[in-house]
């Protein structure tokens, strides 16, 4: 990330950039293109093979599995795998973009945000004239799903960290 960049302004592309690939779980060539979007946009997926290109945004009340990727609905409009893209942008510091698909599937590549953390790098991020919005907890956060096993806890902090640990309760994979 370039040294000027200021984390308390939300950021853009600089221009759009594409890529395509094959979607690792519905097989479908996709083409993806990242556009620059306004402050206060966010990450929202179009789906440009839909009538009506409807969009969806990326938001946590829209995740409809889990499984094996994250995929969002919203009506007849289906995203899924849209992990490693998410993560590219964030990683790189995007704060608005339009993530336009002829397809349901975000294109796997080579299975990492690698190859979309390149192009990303490559059209540039560009700062916007707004101020970012920052989230803070000043109390510890927990929540265990019985069902699933799973538990998270989020605790108040100066910076950002995280720490993760998956036991698969198995001698084989362990923790």
């Amino acid at each position: 990330m370039d040294k000027n960049f200021n984390p308390d302004k939300q950021h853009t592309l600089v221009k759009s950039v594409s890529i395509s690939g094959t979607g690792l779980h519905s097989g479908i060539e996709v083409d993806m293109t990242l556009k620059p979007a306004n402050p206060g946009f966010g990450y929202q997926f179009q789906r440009t093979d839909l009538p009506g290109t409807p969009i969806i945004k990326a938001d946590c009340d829209l995740v409809t599995d889990t499984s094996r990727g994250t995929t969002l609905v919203k009506g007849d409009c289906k995203v899924s795998t849209v992990e490693h893209i998410l993560a590219a942008l964030v990683g790189m510091g995007v704060d608005n973009c339009l993530i336009e698909l002829n397809g349901p599937e975000i294109p796997i590549i080579d299975g990492s945000s690698g190859p979309f953390v390149d192009i990303i790098a490559k059209t540039g991020v560009l700062e916007q004239d707004a101020a970012k919005i920052w989230y803070t907890i000043d109390t510890n956060i927990s929540y265990f799903d019985d069902v699933k096993k799973v538990e998270m806890t989020a605790l108040p902090a100066v910076n950002y960290q995280l720490t993760t640990l998956i036991d698969f309760n198995s001698p084989v994979l362990g923790t």
